[in-house]
């Protein structure tokens, strides 16, 4: 069974769409991989898959092999050298860690590789749906990976249902790795009107018997490119009343920055303000974490470039707390 490779099983659902599933899906992954994890992404949102668009590697094919589809690679396992961090000798000069960084190999299999042309519209019913993704869960042949992410689309369509279908009886297998399908990361914006659709989805959760994970808000504010000030344009504060509603954790709140749209959008390692600080840790105008971006040993990976986002502290913090979680249930 191609899933039986797999350790942990984790959904990104959304009951509204636009809020961002497959930006949370994209950095989780890229954190995960950045600690230490394999990682894979399954995209199985069939009418708009932008999960290659996210990872930069829209022109890549799904490569045919003996039993099923081979995924698409983004980076292999590797070691990543660190950027400088400060020196606590106190002479004012940065020292290097030399031991480098080991990233977990991450790959990508989405309906977005298949597609003749990228520009196609995808009008299928729901069978048809239904078969496409009963496929991209017995077909895709998995290398060895920690973390399985499956971006969804928004809502409880049919998509859902048969990914819960085949997931629930994949996973029930006597040869499936015990709590396989750890359980959902559900993504909501702040406002009310996301709150009441993202509302349904946890019900969804609670009715078919998945695990929340817990709750990212997302566009939690916007942070200015020039001065780095975070401005709350939608809001803040709203996922966290839901989770604490529903009784799940709050994973935390995601503002809205520019220089990571910039990252995706054309390649740019993110550049910030001297000065900026993200949760404790200072990003410099080179970009880099601690101020020394500039002095570190470029690598052209989207991983090394996100290391220098200013997001990438806040995602540290939100993968430390779903991976606890899952190796404590």
């Amino acid at each position: 069974m191609p899933l039986e490779n797999i350790r942990n099983i984790v959904l990104v659902l959304s009951g509204k769409g636009g809020v961002g599933k497959s930006s949370i899906t994209t950095q989780l992954a890229l954190t995960l991989s950045l600690q230490g994890h394999s990682v894979g992404v399954l995209d199985i949102d069939l009418t708009g898959p932008s999960i290659p668009r996210f990872f930069g590697i829209e022109e890549a094919k799904v490569r045919q092999a003996p039993g099923g589809w081979i995924p698409v690679p983004v980076h292999d396992q590797q070691t990543l050298p660190r950027p400088l961090t400060a020196n606590t000798s106190g002479n004012g000069a940065a020292s290097a860690n030399t031991d480098g960084q080991e990233i977990g190999a991450l790959s990508c299999m989405s309906l977005g590789f298949i597609l003749a042309n990228r520009s196609d519209a995808v009008i299928w019913r729901g069978p048809k749906k239904t078969a496409m993704v009963r496929q991209f869960l017995t077909d895709v042949l998995w290398p060895p990976l920690d973390f399985l992410l499956i971006d969804t689309p928004p809502g409880t369509s049919d998509e859902h249902i048969s990914l819960l279908e085949n997931l629930l009886k994949q996973t029930a297998a006597p040869t499936s790795p015990p709590n396989q399908l750890a359980g959902a990361v559900v993504v909501t914006t702040p406002q009310a009107i996301s709150i009441s659709d993202v509302k349904k989805e946890l019900n969804f959760c609670r009715k078919t018997g998945i695990k929340v994970l817990g709750v990212v808000e997302n566009m939690a504010g916007f942070v200015c490119p020039n001065c780095s000030e975070c401005t709350n344009v939608f809001s803040k504060g709203g996922g966290e009343v839901m989770a604490r509603e529903f009784e799940v954790p709050f994973l935390g709140s995601v503002p809205i920055d520019p220089a990571f749209v910039q990252l995706i959008e054309e390649g740019t390692r993110p550049v910030y303000p001297k000065g900026t600080s993200v949760v404790g840790r200072e990003i410099g105008t080179g970009g880099g974490v601690n101020g020394h971006g500039d002095d570190h040993e470029r690598v052209d990976l989207l991983a090394d470039k996100y290391r220098d986002c200013s997001l990438c502290p806040l995602f540290d913090a939100i993968v430390g707390r779903l991976v606890a979680d899952i190796r404590g249930s």
